[in-house]
């Protein structure tokens, strides 16, 4: 019997191991009965079966991009994918606003080869109108429809969508089927703990959820009423999780913002993809860094300095060229960033530029620099690409950081 246990409890995947994913832990175990030995060899490997969504398989400890609004455009997402992000996903679209054909919100669903896998994530709070919106998203090719059921901000979740449906469960479940009954990709859900603290349902709504037929599960680790407030609570998420009814694949999301908080969710929790949101932003390199920490368990500055500011110039450019040059192949740039403008367009007012703020804002690149202050005021509020990228180039990387706090409006975005 105790050997049995101990098998169920191996298989449980309660017993999450630490390591790297070329080990491989053998253990001998030796009873007697009977006067007679029997030798039982169990083979554990625990990340030998990877995480699949549908017929997605993902690598070892896979990293997702978090759907941010304002946030997760092609420009970005193309190179968080460059620096190892396994799963995309684009801005959240309104499921309103596509049905209606809004320009705007059809041009979110523009994604490009490149980005597979990519999830189209959508909101709203009818059922008839997320019914046809995913059958909408589903014509731009994604590989998965997600679903938002986390925004919390007030023009969102008060309106009875994205976290607002967490006040009435009886709609978000028949989004949810109605939404998979639409259509033949597969279909997966972002939400969060609950409402607030005296109504963290998630243990029991994702039981439901997985009954409506999703493919898998996204969950951030705050209620509704904190917002982006105080620190997200890993515990529930590794509640679901271990949830013995659970059988779909289970993604933690909320404040991993280093290796080492990505590693422990992983092992201590045990959830199947980690999603990383805000600690992206401005740093696209950051799915590199904590990919290298995985093997090695040592930090590395993937990138320097001169080499982090020319990602930041070369993620402008992109936005300059999604939105002002409505050039969808050229997105990937090669050598000089400005050669092919002319003198007119570097001193024009982009579209592309201020899109780009809030990456700018939000980067680590530039914080703790001594009396950056006023170049960084400067830097926000430049409004052409000659302006903007001279700023860029004159800083220097400085011999000592101050201590910074990164600040709420720096960071707070929807998804």
């Amino acid at each position: 019997m105790f050997i049995l246990s101990l098998i169920e409890f191996f298989q449980s995947g309660i017993f999450i191991l630490p390591l790297s994913e070329q080990l491989l832990l053998k253990m001998s175990l030796l009873y007697s009965c009977n006067c007679c030995v029997s030798i039982l060899f169990l083979t554990l490997h625990p990340f030998c079966i990877n995480m699949k969504i549908s017929n997605i398989e993902f690598p070892d400890k896979p990293l997702f991009l978090a759907p941010m609004e304002d946030v997760t455009d092609p420009a970005f997402r193309l190179l968080c994918k460059r620096f190892g992000a396994d799963m995309l996903y684009t801005e959240f679209v309104s499921s309103e606003a596509l049905i209606r054909s809004v320009n705007r919100t059809q041009q979110k669903l523009m994604i490009y080869p490149e980005e597979r896998p990519i999830a189209i994530q959508i909101y709203g709070h009818d059922p008839v109108s997320m019914a046809e919106a995913a059958r909408i998203a589903e014509e731009a090719n994604p590989d998965i429809i997600d679903i938002n059921f986390g925004c919390p901000v007030k023009k969102v979740a008060g309106k009875g969508a994205g976290a607002g449906l967490l006040r009435d469960i009886p709609r978000m479940l028949k989004i949810t089927s109605d939404v998979v009954k639409a259509v033949k990709l597969p279909v997966t859900v972002k939400t969060r703990l609950g409402w607030d603290d005296d109504n963290k349902v998630i243990v029991e709504l994702a039981e439901q959820l997985q009954d409506c037929g999703i493919q898998a599960l996204t969950i951030h680790g705050r209620t509704r009423s904190q917002m982006y407030k105080g620190d997200a609570d890993w515990s529930l998420i590794g509640d679901v999780k271990n949830n013995q009814r659970m059988k779909i694949p289970i993604i933690g999301n909320g404040d991993v913002t280093t290796p080492e908080r990505a590693l422990e969710c992983f092992n201590r929790y045990g959830v199947d993809a980690v999603m990383v949101g805000r600690g992206s932003i401005g740093r696209p390199w950051f799915f590199s860094e904590i990919k290298h920490f995985f093997r090695t368990g040592e930090h590395k500055q993937i990138l320097n300095f001169e080499e982090q500011k020319a990602i930041l110039k070369e993620h402008v450019i992109a936005s300059v060229k999604w939105l002002d040059l409505d050039e969808s192949d050229t997105l990937h740039l090669n050598g000089d960033l400005l050669q092919s403008f002319s003198d007119d367009f570097l001193n024009k007012r982009l579209k592309g530029i201020i899109h780009s703020r809030r990456h700018l804002a939000a980067t680590p690149v530039f914080k703790g620099i001594p009396n950056f202050k006023d170049t960084r005021i400067a830097m926000l509020r430049a409004e052409t690409l000659k302006d903007l990228f001279e700023i860029i180039d004159a800083v220097d990387e400085p011999l000592m950081r101050e201590q910074t706090k990164l600040s709420e409006e720096d960071t707070i975005t929807c998804s």
